[in-house]
């Protein structure tokens, strides 16, 4: 996967997020320390905390950027991820979702600039806070395969029948799991680039990681999301309705019930007017 970068730069750490460089502007994502441990029991040492879906919009805007001329400015751009929360007042906004656990305030939001987000449900949110916000929707995670083309070349026969990408607050023992399919997890902390492979060379993608879902439909690998209770439905069903799809019925109860019902259906998405919304105005 030549060019594909392990880790994206990073830059100034602010608490829970940090800022990525790319091409001289600042990519808000959320990447906090948290404590290690040894033998079962906490050090003093702490590591970033690295949940690969968080990690994907500074690689692609990075990626994007490349070929502009480096930015001078302190603007700072929320792009992938449910991490509106996190915005101040002038940020600019592409395919980032809302987080209904996450405090917002109505300055704040009503200050953005928004030229793209996951999907109607975020929309319809900004704008009951007084924000402006087009009609175009989508996460930039699904242009993968457009800026990273090396991806989009899937082995002729799937390396992989199942693979299982659980939601960060979902990871358990792995002697949890039911042995049917514990050895087909993926741990979503792992390298990105195997992550990326493994979602690439599969057959079927199932778990409560919704970056594992986007990423493998980009891939047009199936996927099937399954509910946590870690994560209210609302950005699950924010990604099916920005990509034209009807989210009742879409969410599985459990992995083996989204192993029988297979992959949901295919995206009805134009990706075309989010290519179009990238605010490359950033580089001039």
């Amino acid at each position: 996967m030549t060019g594909l970068a392990a880790r994206p730069l990073l830059g100034e750490r602010h608490g829970q997020v940090v800022l990525g460089d790319a091409n001289g502007v600042a990519v808000v994502h959320w990447d906090p320390l948290r404590r290690t441990s040894r033998w079962g029991r906490p050090t003093r040492r702490s590591r970033p905390l690295r949940n690969f879906g968080d990690l994907l919009g500074p690689l692609i805007v990075s990626r994007l950027a490349q070929g502009l001329p480096r930015a001078s400015g302190d603007r700072r751009l929320l792009a992938v991820g449910s991490i509106l929360h996190f915005a101040g007042p002038g940020d600019v906004v592409w395919g980032t979702g809302l987080n209904p656990k996450g405090p917002t305030d109505a300055t704040t939001m009503g200050a953005l600039d928004v030229r793209a987000v996951r999907g109607p449900r975020t929309a319809e949110s900004l704008r009951a806070l007084g924000a402006e916000v087009p009609a175009v929707y989508g996460d930039p995670a699904l242009l993968l395969p457009r800026v990273f083309p090396e991806l989009a070349r899937r082995p002729s026969s799937p390396r992989h029948e199942l693979t299982v990408v659980p939601n960060l607050n979902d990871l358990a023992p792995r002697a949890t799991f039911p042995a049917g399919w514990r050895r087909d997890i993926v741990n979503p902390r792992s390298p990105m680039r195997g992550i990326l492979r493994r979602i690439r060379d599969s057959r079927l993608v199932v778990g409560s990681s919704l970056h594992a879902i986007i990423v493998a439909e980009s891939l047009g690998v199936p996927a099937r999301a399954v509910a946590t209770r870690h994560e209210e439905p609302f950005k699950y069903e924010d990604y099916y309705l920005g990509t034209g799809r009807d989210p009742r019925g879409m969410l599985a109860a459990s992995v083996d019930e989204a192993i029988d019902m297979g992959g949901a259906p295919a995206l009805n998405w134009d990706p075309g007017p989010l290519l179009a919304s990238f605010p490359s105005d950033l580089w001039r």
